[in-house]
């Protein structure tokens, strides 16, 4: 009936907040994707999702620091509302078993907070095919040499330059291990990148390698975040931002 009032929600009895990763052909998942899949899970691992007020209500489910599309990643983070409470544990291997191949849930912890807070910076392995060491080393020398690298990117507002030198806090050259997957030896850079606004991610790293070391790719790079968390000024590493959860009473 136009007009009538929705029935009030069941209260949050408790929220939970995940861990999870985008591996193989889920890279290429966008975030809105990655939402529907969610919800599609929820449902079917009959969790007790809390739900929104209003005549639109929808599942009271938030999103922290999503990857970039493309980008595989091991550390992905949303938080969850529940109406009665659940064992962590539970959920994590529900949720699991409902996401399609190549979304893994990692870690479900209880806590409160404000977890987007907590992360502040991202590690990324970033696999540069068919470029040797040799051949990087020098451009990211010459690239951590600068102040300032100014790259352009377009953005929802249209195209934006940006400096994404001050962003890197740490960018290292190794060589890849033998995979079979790559044969021969190539490129890796290790890079720590502080977060902020605009958010720089490793093509924009890229881009400014290309732009002031002439660092050109013959193939795409494989750009895979392997830690996001708390940024340690003093060691440039990435932290763990479920940690102090633990310390936590439970809701």
């Amino acid at each position: 009936m136009a007009g009538e009032v929705p029935h009030p929600q069941l209260p949050v009895a408790q929220r939970l907040r995940v861990r999870y990763a985008k591996r193989g052909r889920m890279r290429f998942a966008s975030h809105r994707d990655f939402g529907r899949a969610l919800e599609r899970a929820v449902r079917r691992a009959q969790l007790p999702v809390a739900y929104s007020s209003g005549y639109h209500p929808h599942p009271r489910i938030s999103y922290a620091g999503a990857a970039p599309t493309g980008a595989a990643s091991a550390a992905e983070f949303f938080e969850i509302a529940l109406t009665r409470r659940c064992d962590p544990e539970e959920v994590r291997a529900a949720l699991d078993e409902a996401l399609p191949g190549g979304l893994d849930v990692l870690q479900v912890t209880t806590g409160a907070g404000g977890l987007p807070e907590r992360l502040e910076a991202s590690r990324w392995e970033v696999v540069l095919p068919e470029v040797a060491v040799e051949v990087a080393s020098p451009a990211v020398s010459r690239f951590l040499g600068l102040q300032r690298v100014e790259v352009a990117r377009m953005t929802k507002k249209g195209r934006r330059t940006f400096d994404c030198r001050a962003a890197v806090q740490r960018l290292d050259v190794s060589v890849t291990a033998p995979d079979p997957d790559r044969p021969e030896e190539c490129a890796i850079l290790d890079m720590v990148l502080r977060h902020g606004t605009p958010s720089v991610r490793p093509d924009d790293v890229l881009a400014g390698l290309a732009e002031v070391a002439g660092l050109r790719l013959p193939l795409p790079a494989m750009m895979t975040r392997v830690a996001q968390g708390p940024f340690d000024a003093a060691t440039g590493t990435v932290g763990d931002p479920f940690v102090s959860d633990r310390d936590t009473p439970q809701e």
